[in-house]
């Protein structure tokens, strides 16, 4: 017989043996117990129970070891279900509930609409510790969508108050239906950016000299404007009137910027002018440098501001009355259009094509960022990234921490005069008049094609565009055609699109 038959009449025999095994394993697990099993079972148990809860788990562990595959299997089976436990039901038994409704409340939506399925007992818990109110205020604390959308929409008024101003709380169930609502009218907004969908309000500025909006600024109360007239003109944002104009400029004002206190401006005549937000009241003039102020930022007591001089200016501010010069950076060979800062570095773009880092304590240079074929208009930095436009027509993604270029994005036809982004988007405004609108996650993902970054361009501007400013409901433009346009993707005209679009909303609760 050669070696291959002896082999496979081994193996014969090993499958022939081991089902003989197993089935005398099942014979063994369905047959009566004997009558001296019985007997022995009652005295080993009442030996072991004799015994400390240490012994027992040894003497367990012990008989265990000693059985096979198909015991340890049978054991597992038994043991799985005894090992859980329904925490969310135990614990309000023992007088637990805020533990309970704690632990649900890091679920997040679908979570919790699953989590309420499992039993009366679970629904309960939700609907007694109001879990989808607190999932709400704090989608409200962490999003400023959803805290814009909260205050636009009126909602507001029933989160973080144990009653509202009528003295009656909603029951859960009031959340639970309003949060759908909540999250159709955030998937609309994000598809009114996507396809160009928006409300269109414009001011006319009327300037009596020369016509153009060079900056602005808004929140949801007023708009600041900086006009080529050599005014600044406050807007009412609700009823779109001019409620002040400051005067004191001698020429164009090109920049500003404003925060609860006070207006600062820079201006083609070489001066910074700071004045008090609420009077409109000139508090303090700086004068520094030889041409014109082309921008300037400020925040916690610091201000840079860069002019057409070429020099970058690095200001202390105590007070809106003393204010004293730092550093003056040089270093760029054109006329510094733009800067922004944080505590970690200062960044200056120029008419000589280059961007310019410095480290914002020492105000000592870091490095260049080279790759623009142009000057440089516009930039904005922010963590690690800083976008630019350029007069070569292109928009730039730069990493600041190691200069590298990160993308570059075509499509509009002239400079690039303005350009904005948040986690989402980057806008851009050029002097071909257009807006455009850009995916930045996809531009930051090297894998996706030049093509499909740019969302939409919104053409309404009959001039050169010069400054924007935008959040997740809307864009704030000026222009060179001397107008302001708001373009609103919240509150949308039906007509627009497939007119599904739905009429503005908001949320009443009305006890019965």
């Amino acid at each position: 017989m050669d070696a291959e038959s002896i082999l496979h009449d081994k193996i014969v025999e090993y499958m022939t043996k081991l089902s003989i095994g197993t089935s005398s394993m099942i014979a063994a697990k369905q047959r009566k117990p004997s009558t001296s099993y019985e007997k022995q079972k009652e005295q080993c148990v009442k030996y072991f129970d004799q015994w400390t809860e240490t012994d027992q788990v040894e003497f367990v562990e012990n008989l265990i070891s000693r059985m096979c595959h198909y015991q340890h299997g049978h054991i597992n089976s038994y043991l799985k279900p005894m090992l859980q436990r329904d925490f969310i039901t135990v614990l309000p038994a023992r007088g637990l509930d805020h533990i309970a409704e704690n632990i649900l409340s890091f679920l997040d939506a679908r979570s919790l609409c699953a989590a309420e399925l499992v039993c009366k007992e679970w629904y309960r818990v939700i609907s007694d510790g109001m879990l989808w109110k607190k999932l709400m205020e704090r989608m409200v604390r962490t999003d400023t969508l959803w805290k814009g959308l909260s205050e636009r929409r009126g909602w507001i008024q029933y989160l973080f108050k144990n009653k509202p101003s009528d003295g009656i709380l909603p029951p859960d169930c009031f959340y639970r239906s309003l949060y759908p609502q909540i999250i159709q009218d955030i998937e609309t907004i994000e598809s009114n950016w996507r396809c160009g969908h928006h409300g269109l309000q414009r001011i006319h500025c009327h300037s009596e000299t020369s016509k153009g909006v060079y900056c602005l600024q808004y929140d949801d109360q007023k708009i600041i404007s900086g006009l080529r007239d050599n005014t600044i003109k406050i807007w009412d944002k609700n009823t779109l009137e001019c409620k002040h104009v400051l005067t004191g400029h001698t020429g164009s004002v090109l920049c500003l910027q404003y925060d609860d206190k006070v207006i600062i401006t820079g201006s083609s005549d070489s001066t910074v002018r700071v004045w008090e937000v609420n009077t409109g009241e000139m508090l303090n003039t700086l004068i520094h440098h030889c041409e014109a102020v082309l921008h300037l930022r400020f925040t916690n007591g610091m201000m840079v501001t860069c002019s057409k001089d070429r020099s970058i200016a690095v200001w202390d501010m105590s007070t809106s009355t003393d204010i004293t010069l730092r550093r003056v950076l040089v270093g760029h060979r054109a006329a510094v259009n733009v800067v922004d800062f944080d505590d970690k570095y200062i960044v200056s773009a120029s008419g000589d094509r280059t961007i310019k880092v410095w480290n914002t304590g020492s105000c000592e240079f870091v490095r260049t960022l080279n790759g623009h074929k142009r000057g440089i208009a516009c930039l904005q930095y922010r963590d690690r990234l800083v976008v630019s436009g350029s007069s070569d027509n292109t928009i730039r993604l730069w990493d600041i921490e190691c200069g590298a270029c990160l993308r570059v994005l075509e499509g509009h036809e002239e400079l690039v005069r303005c350009i904005r982004f948040d986690n989402k988007r980057i806008v851009s405004g050029a002097y071909d008049g257009k807006i455009k609108v850009w995916d930045l996650v996809a531009a930051l993902d090297p894998r996706s094609p030049a093509g499909t970054l740019c969302l939409r361009t919104l053409v309404e501007h009959s001039g050169r565009v010069f400054r924007l400013q935008f959040d997740e409901f809307q864009i704030v433009s000026s222009s060179h055609d001397d107008t302001i346009l708001i373009w609103d993707f919240l509150n949308v005209p039906s007509e627009q699109g497939d007119g599904s679009q739905a009429a503005p909303r908001t949320y009443t609760y009305v006890s019965r």
